[in-house]
């Protein structure tokens, strides 16, 4: 299928070149960064799909309200739709894809992006991890309740190969490495923006030597939509991973840094910080380093640098999470 255009005639792309774009999900943290990013370009039609928790108002976005795991309601609502492209971003076991690319079977789609996940790759010593790393074969009982994301997103992938291979669509995998930003809801650098604010000890781990690779959630969000505008993204997979290399001690110095705040920072080891349920956000022994150069050699991404990231994030935080009187 390489080489075709992903352009196409018809209600897919309208009279003016408009492509129909889908986005299942939207609402929250990378999916709202995207639709924010694409809601005044003129080159798309956006419709948002999902449950309608977190209500999509933007100017020229169109919200359709179902739950995909209800296949009969995800039919109902998609049927009088036709969409040139697909961008989930809430997929997270083959039978979601599937229902998904069989409901909109005869609706002419012509490109799928799933938003997939670093945490499918196997443990290597063969660092950074790049795409064609050895993925996970079970589950890790060792992550808790995490124990089957990592093996779930891998076996939805590979469901989203063969299900668009079946159909005639073009995919696209990405896989984000630790994602940080704007409307983050996860715990991570917000952990250490409270922290610090208020001149609290940050507990870090003696050992610093685990490192990892961070991505921006605007970067991902441009990389989505590399994909929907260049060809070489066509039934590609990409890391997305920016080259810098940070370990506990580097991230918190930098957002110390950007914060304009000295940071009291305490050491104990991994099996304190256990032991005292303390909890950090981050591996406290294993690295989590991918290479996300791919993508910038084949569709031009060029990556945030952590600082310029973090002072960009914390801005928004102190903005819209601090209360006025604090």
């Amino acid at each position: 299928m390489q080489g075709r255009d992903i352009d196409c005639p018809g209600p897919l792309v309208g009279k003016t070149g408009v492509k129909n774009v889908l986005v299942m999900g939207g609402s929250y943290f990378v999916g709202r960064t995207l639709v924010l990013e694409l809601a005044g370009n003129p080159k798309y039609s956006l419709h948002v799909l999902n449950r309608g928790n977190a209500p999509v108002k933007h100017p020229g976005v169109t919200q359709l309200i179902c739950d995909r795991n209800n296949h009969l309601q995800l039919k109902q609502t998609l049927e009088p739709h036709r969409f040139h492209t697909v961008i989930d971003f809430c997929a997270y076991t083959p039978e979601q894809v599937t229902s998904l690319l069989q409901t909109l079977g005869n609706k002419g789609v012509q490109h799928y992006i799933l938003i997939s996940s670093s945490a499918i790759y196997e443990a290597t010593s063969q660092l950074p991890v790049a795409e064609d790393a050895p993925k996970l074969t079970s589950p890790q009982p060792e992550l808790g309740p995490a124990a089957h994301y990592g093996f779930d997103k891998w076996r939805t992938e590979y469901a989203s190969m063969a299900r668009c291979k079946r159909q005639g669509i073009h995919y696209t995998h990405l896989r984000p490495c630790i994602i940080y930003g704007k409307f983050n809801y996860a715990p991570r650098e917000s952990y250490f923006f409270d922290l610090i604010r208020k001149d609290l000890p940050v507990v870090l781990p003696k050992n610093d030597l685990p490192l990892f690779s961070f991505v921006h959630v605007r970067d991902v969000a441009r990389a989505v939509i590399l994909c929907l505008e260049n060809n070489q993204s066509l039934d590609a997979v990409y890391n997305l991973a920016a080259p810098e290399l940070i370990g506990y001690s580097g991230f918190v110095e930098t957002i110390g840094q950007v914060m304009g705040k000295e940071v009291c920072v305490r050491k104990q080891s991994a099996e304190e910080i256990n032991a005292s349920r303390i909890p950090l956000p981050f591996p406290l022994d294993s690295h989590l380093l991918y290479s996300g150069e791919k993508i910038c050699q084949s569709l031009g991404l060029a990556y945030t640098p952590l600082k310029i990231g973090l002072a960009e994030t914390w801005e928004w935080f102190r903005q819209t999470q601090i209360a006025p009187d604090e």
